[in-house]
């Protein structure tokens, strides 16, 4: 999410080839590539024994806008969301200048939450989101750190607020949100002992701050607080003892729409879960989506090796998807964001948008179905 408005404003303005190198220059940008893109692996999606009821999505900064995005559009078949450093559903309206502005500094107003909760429900209504009902006993956890300075308290403040508006709503009275802002992180994804120091928010944007985000998130959204079974996944396996593969991202394209994506995407496979026979547990899926700048043509494996998720996913038998955005000069996403502004088109924050139904696709071919 770390969009440079000194950057993108004048880009926006300039014209013709001058500015177009101009604005390379800028960005410290290869004119014949962003990146060394990683080729497109042979293999597909696993197809997997998953539990319907056990499907959630969690995300950091543009990750955690995405996040919300498939949360909303898909509730139907989600069981909730972990949040870090973002915002709320519908902040941007598909405007830039709103994105760096309001849904990532507060300024010059904070989101209005009620007035953005409003708007969802009407498009609700309209089929372009789940129905509200689909909120009823789903668990949204909203991680923000105190001294994040990309994203302002009253953002994060504002998406629990929205989530909250929601509450109100009979059909969804059952949701259950939680804000956690008490810890001292910069904008980065906070671990128990890996990264950068906790203050700083350099890539790959993961802080040793002595906070595990990944295990709050999977204890929140995969276990039953009424459930005995529930004291046995108090701490992660010692060890991630899974299988991390890489996937062909291309082959969940929708008629070879461009969704924006890297060719190679991640899963990451607990033992207990690579068996779909019929005699196999069923599996969980956490849909988790990393920041900008956090893509694997920038970091590497950092963040889905190191940001945590895993070590729970093989205690509390969870697959984790792990897709891949990837940076581009047009449209201009120069650090890999996820689209929570609009520059896939008009309807990218809705089921019909070109991410959200590469979501939908990857899920399915694990199988896990977002949709009818």
């Amino acid at each position: 999410m770390r969009l440079p408005t000194s950057v993108l404003r004048p880009a926006s303005a300039q014209a013709g080839l001058g500015g177009f190198f101009l604005l390379a220059a800028l960005l410290g940008l290869s004119l014949f590539g962003l990146s060394a893109c990683q080729k497109a692996p042979v293999l597909d999606l696993p197809k997997l024994k998953i539990d319907p009821d056990r499907i959630a999505v969690a995300g950091m900064s543009s990750g955690a806008y995405m996040a919300t995005q498939v949360h909303l559009a898909f509730s139907d078949h989600l069981i909730g969301a972990g949040l870090v450093a973002g915002g709320p559903y519908g902040c941007t309206k598909g405007d830039l200048d709103i994105a760096l502005n309001a849904c990532m500094k507060g300024t010059p107003t904070a989101p209005d939450a009620a007035g953005l909760a409003s708007a969802a429900v009407e498009r609700s209504r309209m089929q372009q989101l789940a129905p509200i009902a689909g909120l009823d006993g789903d668990r949204v956890l909203i991680v923000h750190g105190a001294l994040d300075q990309t994203v302002a308290s009253t953002v994060a403040q504002a998406s629990f607020d929205f989530y909250s508006a929601l509450k109100r709503i009979p059909e969804a009275k059952d949701l259950h949100t939680r804000l956690y802002s008490e810890h001292k992180f910069a904008h980065t994804f906070p671990t128990q002992a890996i990264g950068s120091d906790c203050e700083l928010s350099v890539s790959p944007f993961l802080g040793r701050c002595d906070f595990d985000a990944a295990g709050e998130i999977m204890r929140e959204l995969f276990i039953d607080a009424t459930a005995q079974a529930a004291l046995a996944f108090a701490t992660p396996a010692s060890a991630a003892t899974g299988d991390l593969r890489l996937f062909n991202q291309d082959a969940y394209l929708t008629d070879g729409v461009d969704a924006y994506l890297a060719s190679a995407g991640y899963v990451y496979v607990p033992k207990a879960c690579s068996d779909a026979s019929a005699q196999a547990p069923s599996c969980g899926l956490l849909i988790a989506f990393h920041g900008c700048e956090q893509n694997a043509d920038k970091v590497g494996e950092a963040f889905v090796r190191d940001a945590g998720f895993n070590r729970w996913a093989d205690q509390m038998q969870v697959v984790v998807l792990y897709p891949q955005t990837r940076a581009s000069y047009f449209p201009l996403n120069p650090k890999a964001c996820w689209d929570w502004w609009g520059f896939s088109g008009k309807d990218f924050d809705v089921r019909s948008g070109v991410q959200p139904r590469w979501v939908a696709r990857a899920s399915a071919a694990l199988g896990a179905p977002l949709e009818p």
